[in-house]
């Protein structure tokens, strides 16, 4: 294995040009933006493909592919405290399938490839790989001294030695630092320095990264603190990026917000005189999702149409079955066709099983479930209209759709299969309470959620906490806690269980003036606790309806559903 820390990689491609590289590394993923030389895609003349436009019209001209799940760091943000386990290289994208996903995706409208880890430079053929996508017509040209190379991206999540060891679980920090200076010698303005900002870790640091940009032309974009897999999140360990702005802008009362394009993901400010710029990426506080024109291969070949969604479809599947292009076309564009509007909320998401975040690019874990869907001959994506699942989503193809764990589409087929049957009822018909001594007690974990739709007046109260009643969300909140523990008493059949943690949470959508409410309740036990997180969800909800009523009747109660259970016979995972 090649560990890039230190300066002296020499990238020396086709044209006899080489360029000394640092494995600038914190979290560093030396993401490489690789484009080709002058040549543009005329959007006047070429009409943007359909496989790539979503149902709300959205282009998608940026893919990010990843050539590896390993990294040199194990930052407490992106891979779990225990590590990941590797996917056989025999799994992975080879080379030629990169290049093939590659050409097809630019063909269709694709102008920016971006090759991702993991560590991309870990992998051995990143020089071929470059080298060969330089050819690709159609993307655009950035290209910097001819070496393929256009962005450096590094992670840095601390400027104090100790603190940043203690975040990526390694040494290296200087060597870090060097290779932030090496880089602007080498002429990359700007340079781009991530730092995820988490509660009593770093944002007591906000300063001293703005501090950076003034004799220095860099691009420092504090991240929002985002929930993956392993990753521990908790909202209150989140700070938002109006709360960063806000301490900034105590120190600099004239943080200028600059101009930014349509599809950029950072809000950028400068503070005048400094050579350099500071962004936020603000994905769970104010999300971009309407402007989102981003598609990710993981390295296992599974297309993400969202960072944040936990299903996936196996391109490699696709291409090692033998099929034509057309064929992954249609693949392709049945998974853009069921990109949602937007992801379902910090909150939601953080109770979504999805990839820890050094795999959303990289392998889906052995332990996920794969069901191909192929009925007489045909696949049908789940969640379509009637219309895009016409256009794209059926072909007389047999693929594999990957999702973290089962879900209600897995769960139906599991249905088709199996003879249903009540558990609640003797032979002759009469309810009865499951016999549960015979089980071993094991964790169990389940969440459900449930949303309230307030209307204008009564949510902007209950947002300011100007409800005559009081704080209605601290109030529901005690409701779901304490009615979870009473489930038993109040669902005839349901065994009484000693309940290891119970969270009652709220994610307020100002769209929809409704708030989101989600329930987890988790036991070590001999059932499941199913029933206790969808009455907590329940009469959180109630509650709130009783908090808010005196302003309006007009309030709707909907959607409450199980969206996840771990433990038990099989778990369950519900599509957002």
């Amino acid at each position: 294995m090649r560990w890039l820390w230190a300066f002296g990689l020499i990238l020396d491609l086709k044209y006899q040009t080489s360029i000394s590289l640092c494995h600038i590394s914190s979290t560093m993923y030396f993401s490489c933006c690789l484009y080709p030389q002058e040549r543009l895609r005329e959007d006047s003349i070429l009409p943007f493909s359909s496989f790539l436009t979503d149902n709300f019209g959205r282009r998608h001209t940026y893919l990010r592919i990843s050539l590896t799940e390993k990294c040199n760091l194990r930052c407490q943000y992106c891979m779990p405290e225990e590590g990941i386990k590797l996917t056989p290289r025999g799994q992975l994208l080879s080379t030629s399938e990169v290049l093939t996903l590659a050409r097809l995706f630019v063909q269709e409208g694709v102008d920016k490839i971006r090759l991702t880890g993991g560590e991309p430079l870990i992998r051995p053929d990143v020089v071929d790989i470059i080298a060969e996508l330089r050819k690709l017509e159609g993307l655009k040209t950035i290209a910097l001294k001819d070496a393929g190379l256009d962005l450096i991206n590094i992670s840095l999540d601390s400027l104090v030695p100790a603190k940043f060891e203690f975040i990526v679980r390694r040494k290296g920090f200087h060597k870090v630092m060097e290779g932030i200076d090496m880089a602007i010698e080498m002429g990359y303005n700007p340079v781009k320095v991530n730092c995820v900002v988490m509660r009593g870790l770093n944002e007591d640091e906000l300063l001293d990264f703005v501090a950076l940009t003034e004799k220095k032309p860099l691009d420092v974009r504090f991240i929002e603190y985002m929930p993956f897999d392993g990753n521990k999140w908790n909202f209150k360990k989140m700070v938002s990026y109006q709360e960063m702005l806000d301490r900034i802008r105590q120190q600099w009362p004239k943080l200028e917000m600059l101009q930014t394009g349509h599809t950029d993901t950072a809000k950028t400010f400068k503070v005048q005189g400094f050579k350099g710029q500071v962004g936020f990426i603000t994905s769970m506080s104010d999300h971009f999702c309407g402007s989102c024109n981003r598609l990710r291969i993981t390295a296992d070949g599974s297309l993400k149409v969202c960072l944040f969604g936990n299903s996936e479809v196996s391109l490699r599947d696709v291409l090692r079955s033998g099929a034509s292009d057309e064929e992954l076309l249609q693949i392709i564009g049945a998974a853009v066709g069921r990109k949602k509007k937007q992801h379902a909320g910090m909150f939601s998401i953080s109770q979504m099983k999805n990839r820890p975040m050094i795999l959303i690019a990289p392998h889906m874990c052995h332990s996920c479930s794969r069901r191909v869907l192929n009925r007489e001959g045909f696949l049908c994506l789940s969640d379509c209209t009637a219309s895009t699942q016409a256009a794209h989503d059926c072909f007389r193809q047999s693929v594999s759709v990957q999702t973290k764990s089962d879900t209600n589409v897995s769960s139906t087929q599991l249905d088709e299969t199996t003879e249903a049957q009540l558990t609640h009822t003797d032979a002759q018909g009469r309810a009865t309470m499951v016999d549960v001594g015979g089980k071993v007690p094991t964790r169990r974990t389940a969440a459900a959620c449930a949303i309230v739709i307030l209307g204008p007046t009564a949510f902007r109260l209950l947002r300011d906490n100007q409800l005559a009643k009081g704080d209605a969300l601290a109030v529901a909140q005690l409701a779901g806690i304490m009615a979870s523990k009473q489930t038993s008493a109040l669902i005839p059949l349901c065994h009484p269980l000693p309940l290891d943690h119970i969270s009652v949470t709220f994610d307020l959508d100002e769209l929809q003036n409704a708030t989101v409410i989600t329930a987890t309740c988790s036991t070590t036990g001999r059932t499941g606790v199913e029933m206790e997180a969808l009455t907590a969800a329940s009469v959180a909800a109630l509650t709130l309806y009783d908090m808010c009523k005196a302003v309006s009747h007009d309030i709707i109660i909907t959607d409450i559903k199980l969206v996840s259970k771990i433990g038990g016979k099989r778990d369950f995972h519900r599509h957002p």
